[in-house]
């Protein structure tokens, strides 16, 4: 339990104590520098529920906090603000606890807790990931892990595009140029190989409807009319018919972009649990907009078409089935999240990892199931997320001038490598050893550049930033995490049983405040879908520690007792920053 919660409770009794009144909440703060007190309650908030001087409020509360809490060992009042003093066995209890659980923070799901379903990634089939990819990705899994912390079983999916005229696109163009190549005979990666075809698709289909307006096509003729577009078309009608060639091609091609995107996958250290494909469920909600229709939820159109009015809640109308009754894209929406709940009926909830371009969507698809009727709609969430910008500018899939997601993840690690090497701190490492860490290094920076940023806000990404051993970086971080490790490697004495020192500097007091503040930031972080809040937590911890080592003595401690206690001290803010890289998807290194 952290300073805050055990001194909420006990200022409600006081205020019930002293005033009779019951207080719905207690506001704290930290304490001014230039004031003695460890937390501050602010008494101007309680104003409002009991009347009076806000310095006699402060201090009657102080004083039955001093004469009936343990924790307590002084106060003072400035206005109305009370500043508390806490007494060192706290803090020590407390970092004890730490030590003593591993996973410090994290809650264990109740079996009766609903689990939740976290979606992300969900690429097409018609070229590799990008840079786009990552962000998604990052957020996604992180999201996923840090719900799992505080306390809920989590699913990780993703609803794989694997079809429609975009993947016909890529199978037109190895169909006309691809001679039979394949990732085997050419070295390619099977996704950037059938990217090169939907990049050489575009390329073609520019030069014939260039052709065309030569001829006299106006440039709306010509692109409709472009014989590649038309042979894209044709083929996608033979998928839908089932045409044996068509779909033996399709199944083909699309392995060798599955292949191709598990090594990604895998680099970047993400995971699903289970899979969704468009190609089974682009079929799906149909059945539920008939049911719509029959209890008015959605309406027909002369014309045939089935539609949903949201006026009323402020949107607008929504198509939900063609006139020709073919799906649209909300249609397989709805049937894939009820489907969710079929195969797996304890979730309860389900959050996407969408880019905030499909903000209206995901508005519209929420309010159609609670319209629908699921309970579960309640708990629908959309992780909607920003752009990932680059200094040279937007990326286009089509023009093939997109940051190829295995590209990037090499440059990290080039570049790790680059200014670890500058800094030559790699003596006696072997060149395995080394291109590890290079790897753990540019990943970690990567990483953590993407995720300290609130994922609403847009991202300009500069790899060299990332990379700097100095400021809010992964590598800065890392760094301070293999320092501790050398500093448990140097203590040549057994530091596993508890001490209690005589006293405690003000550097170590402020490490243990802010490590029992962990729990906190998890449920924070969960409840708020935010990595953002666990980077930038783990950056104050490693600041603080940073501040600690620089100006108190570790292993030179004066006493034996100061010694054990630092080196214990030190090992927790260790065990914390892994466990909250953890929840980021990055490693530390013993060693750097």
């Amino acid at each position: 339990m952290n300073l805050q919660q055990t001194l909420s409770e006990s200022v409600k009794q006081a205020v019930k104590s002293v005033y009779n009144v019951a207080i719905p909440s207690v506001e704290f703060q930290a304490t001014r520098k230039e004031f003695p007190g460890d937390i501050t309650v602010v008494v101007f908030s309680m104003l409002r529920h009991v009347k009076g001087n806000p310095v006699q409020i402060g201090t009657e509360i102080g004083q039955f906090l001093q004469e009936n809490v343990s924790e307590v060992k002084g106060f003072n009042v400035v206005k109305g603000f009370l500043n508390i003093e806490i007494e060192n066995t706290f803090y020590i209890q407390s970092l004890q606890a730490i030590l003593q659980n591993s996973t410090y923070g994290f809650v264990k799901p109740k079996p009766s807790e609903k689990a939740v379903m976290v979606e992300y990634s969900s690429p097409n089939t018609n070229k590799p990931l990008h840079l786009g990819h990552i962000r998604n990705n990052l957020l996604g899994y992180s999201v996923a892990e840090i719900i799992k912390a505080s306390g809920k079983k989590v699913y990780k999916t993703q609803i794989i595009n694997d079809r429609g005229i975009h993947i016909c696109k890529s199978m037109v163009a190895w169909q006309r140029f691809g001679d039979g190549e394949t990732p085997a005979s050419t070295g390619l990666k099977g996704d950037k190989l059938v990217g090169n075809y939907y990049v050489k698709f575009d390329k073609v289909y520019k030069e014939e409807i260039a052709q065309l307006i030569s001829e006299g096509k106006t440039e709306a003729e010509a692109k409709q009319q472009a014989p590649i577009l038309l042979e894209a078309q044709n083929m996608l009608r033979k998928w839908e018919a089932g045409d044996t060639d068509v779909v033996a091609l399709w199944k083909t091609m699309n392995n060798w972009v599955y292949a191709g995107f598990d090594t990604t996958y895998k680099n970047l250290g993400v995971d699903f649990d289970c899979l969704y494909y468009e190609s089974q469920t682009y079929l799906l909600g149909k059945e539920f907009v008939a049911e719509g229709l029959k209890i008015g939820v959605f309406f027909k159109k002369p014309d045939g078409s089935v539609w949903c009015d949201l006026t009323a809640d402020g949107l607008d109308e929504k198509i939900v089935l063609r006139a020709d009754g073919t799906a649209v894209y909300m249609t397989q929406d709805i049937g894939t999240a009820i489907q969710r709940v079929k195969d797996y009926p304890d979730v309860g909830g389900m959050v996407y990892t969408v880019g905030n371009e499909q903000d209206y969507h995901f508005q519209v698809l929420f309010l159609i199931l609670k319209k629908l009727g699921f309970d579960w709609a309640k708990s629908l969430f959309h992780l909607s997320y920003g752009m990932v910008d680059l200094p040279s500018g937007k990326m286009k899939s089509r023009e093939g001038t997109v940051v190829d997601a295995d590209d990037l993840m090499q440059d990290m690690s080039a570049t790790a490598e680059e200014i670890s090497s500058e800094l030559g701190k790699l003596d006696g490492y072997s060149d395995a050893d080394k291109q590890a860490l290079y790897q753990t290094i540019g990943m970690g920076a990567l990483k953590y550049y993407i995720l300290k940023v609130d994922p609403k806000k847009r991202i300009l990404f500069d790899p060299k930033e990332s990379v700097d051993f100095q400021g809010n970086t992964g590598p800065f971080i890392q760094y301070t995490y293999a320092r501790i490790q050398a500093i448990l490697r140097k203590a040549d004495f057994d530091f596993s049983q508890p001490v209690t020192p005589a006293n405690l500097h003000e550097k170590e007091r402020e490490l243990i405040k802010q490590m029992t503040a962990f729990p906190d930031v998890i449920q924070n972080a969960a409840s708020n879908h935010s990595p953002a809040l666990i980077a930038n937590y783990t950056y104050d911890l490693v600041k603080s520690f940073n501040s600690f080592y620089q100006n108190v003595s570790i292993l030179g401690a004066d006493t034996d007792t100061e010694r054990l206690f630092r080196v214990q001290l030190s090992q927790a803010v260790g065990q914390i920053i892994k466990n909250a890289f953890g929840l980021l998807g990055i490693q530390v290194p013993n060693r750097m």
